[in-house]
């Protein structure tokens, strides 16, 4: 189907939102009146810049509080409508859209209404041009679907057709079904937007709250495949009111609304079935885990790296072949050190300072999990490699690291590849056994991308969204987690002077703000920490305490608990242990943790360890 986006969901001039609306594959635009009327170009030449970039404007919009007027004002509005279909004929266009009013005035009589549209249908005949209904969700009178297609139909005028807005409908709880009971030939555009399940004033919620299909709550594949099946083969246009979009780089913002809509048509083809008019793409990522995480360093920080990973009990078992490359492994974890002079880690390096570049999902489709994320836009990554050596399949992650793709569980066959085995003098281990979650942190304008990222590729849920107190502001906390919990990330919106956000500032972009690794013996792994001299966050006597009222624990295991500064938490499945390690030059820093069949994270000991974290400034980690 046809992809549009209304010129009102990115910010920027008017051209500067041509050209990402272009650039990230769209073919069609609505123009928003106000883009139009601030901008120093007439409407023709606004048509030529839109043909240069091959973009068509299938809507012109909106026009407001035309319907049930009297007197001068009903004059008024006939004159403001012509004068818009005379631009619209320059601009080169053909559909208007109208949304109810919310005039208060204004006559409630459907047959009222229907006789202005139908007088309004053959001023546009006149011109050309169509006219689209739509019922806002806050309307005077009328403010819902059904109404606007009963007045449609009353009208019953060629140049009269209704408009569709997922929003409105859905943010009244209209049910979907009621679509069956329009003709498809009628139906002349549908919106589409998404929200947060989190009502609050029509209006308010519109503005400011509406966002890219997949990113919120909305049951979108339902709503437009049920317009689907009344045969309305049109566009579907995004119309999206959000204030971090239009506080973001527009390019960026484009290029997720391409991708929702790519994602939103493949549901609905497997909902619908094989259908000429909707494309199915190749079936999402099931992923396994992390098979391994690459840092990108070089000089004294790459050295400072090595006995850091010393110490949290990973020992040296490969090396490249031709690269500076080391590999360490603990368990079932794999963490690689890239220390070449040259090429996208060296690059990346510079840029970030030592943190993590590339992140390996393990999958069996590790072959041709590029063919999905390609057909969503997503840039593959071909890195250099010596004759001989592996082509991992690769892909850009939003902020520029890479994810990797593997086979679920890459032996010795795999690794020997491309390393040396280098041989281990003794067990380093301090018992921990694999990745348990990877914490990625954003400025909060970039966290839905990175939720549309994953959800669109990978086969992951979203969890609840959190907001975590920070002793300077609130951080927006989401988990991404597959149905077996073997791959989880947590995304982490940072905003104002937030811990998470001067991560953020110190890494000189997004990216990993720390790793969690699992043990079976929270005790045994924390004394080992301390033996191996790696620093940990430091808890106050006040949060024992507070565990004690909270969960009536054992008095030993409270001590021991106290003793090693170790986190708890409890729900319903089981117990949850946290030790956090104080951070890398302030850019990430590590986590241990035992959870059983905990189901969370850990949420409530948040403010905890970011006040814990602020209390020493995020300081380097030490280790001898």
């Amino acid at each position: 189907m046809l992809k549009s986006i209304a010129t009102v969901a990115l910010k920027g001039a008017l051209i500067e939102k041509l050209d990402a609306v272009a650039r990230a594959g769209f073919t069609a635009v609505e123009i928003f009146e106000n883009d139009l009327v601030v901008s120093d170009l007439t409407p023709a030449e606004i048509a030529r810049e839109l043909a240069a970039r091959g973009l068509a404007c299938i809507c012109f919009q909106p026009f407001r509080d035309f319907e049930g007027l009297a007197g001068e004002a009903r004059v008024r509005a006939f004159e403001r409508a012509r004068r818009k279909f005379e631009l619209m004929n320059t601009l080169g266009t053909d559909l208007m859209l109208v949304c109810s009013s919310v005039v208060a005035d204004a006559s409630a009589d459907p047959e009222v209404i229907a006789a202005d549209f139908r007088e309004l249908g053959d001023l546009a005949a006149a011109h050309g041009v169509r006219v689209g209904y739509e019922a806002l969700a806050w309307g005077r009178h009328v403010h819902d679907h059904r109404q606007a297609w009963d007045i449609v139909r009353r009208a019953d005028h060629p140049s009269i057709g209704l408009i569709l807005d997922s929003f409105h409908s859905l943010a009244r709880g209209i049910p979907t079904e009621s679509i069956a009971d329009i003709r498809g030939d009628k139906i002349f555009l549908v919106q589409i937007a998404d929200a947060p399940a989190t009502p609050m004033e029509l209006l308010y919620w519109s503005r400011h709250f509406r966002c890219f299909p997949g990113q919120g709550d909305f049951d979108l594949t339902a709503y437009v495949a049920e317009i689907v099946k009344t045969g309305y083969r049109g566009a579907l246009s995004l119309e999206i009111f959000n204030d971090r979009f239009r506080a973001w780089f527009p390019a960026q913002i484009a290029e997720d609304g391409w991708r929702s809509l790519v994602n939103l048509e493949d549901r609905i083809a497997r909902r619908l079935g094989p259908r000429a008019d909707l494309r199915a793409l190749p079936e999402k990522v099931v992923p396994s885990g992390v098979t391994f995480l690459e840092f990108a360093a070089h000089g004294s920080e790459a050295q400072e790296l090595r006995t850091l990973f010393g110490a949290l009990g990973f020992a040296e078992q490969g090396r490249h072949r031709t690269k500076a490359v080391s590999r360490f492994v603990q368990g079932g974890i794999n963490l690689v050190l890239n220390e070449e002079p040259t090429g996208f880690a060296h690059a990346y390096s510079v840029a970030h300072g030592a943190s993590v570049c590339a992140v390996g999902i393990g999958t069996r489709d590790f072959a041709t999990a590029p063919l999905r994320a390609e057909a969503m836009g997503m840039a593959a990554y071909t890195q250099q490699t010596a004759p001989g050596e592996l082509q991992i399949p690769s892909l850009r992650g939003v902020g520029g690291s890479l994810l990797s793709f593997t086979p679920p569980e890459p032996g010795a066959d795999f690794w020997n590849t491309d390393f040396e085995p280098v041989a281990t003098a003794a067990d380093v281990s301090i018992g921990l056994t694999r990745v348990d979650h990877v914490a990625q942190s954003m400025p909060l304008e970039e966290f839905l991308s990175w939720q549309l990222y994953y959800t669109s590729l990978l086969a992951v849920e979203r969890m609840p969204s959190v907001d975590i107190p920070d002793p300077s502001g609130l951080v927006q906390s989401q988990a991404i987690q597959s149905a077996d919990g073997a791959l989880r990330f947590t995304l982490n919106g940072a905003g104002g002077q937030t811990l998470a956000s001067r991560f953020v500032n110190a890494y000189f972009g997004a990216g990993v703000q720390h790793i969690a690794f699992a043990t079976d013996d929270i005790f045994r792994t924390a004394e080992a920490l301390r033996r191996n001299g790696v620093e940990t966050l430091r808890l106050p006597a006040n949060y024992y305490d507070d565990l004690e009222a909270r969960f009536g624990l054992d008095a030993d295991l409270l001590a021991r608990l106290a003793a090693h500064d170790v986190l708890f938490d409890r729900d319903a499945f089981g117990d949850y242990f946290q030790i956090y390690s104080r951070a890398f030059h302030k850019r990430f820093f590590f986590e241990v943790v035992q959870r059983g069949a905990y189901a969370g994270y850990g949420a409530p000991n948040a403010p905890v360890r970011l006040a814990a974290q602020a209390r020493v400034g995020g300081a380097t980690a030490a280790v001898p």
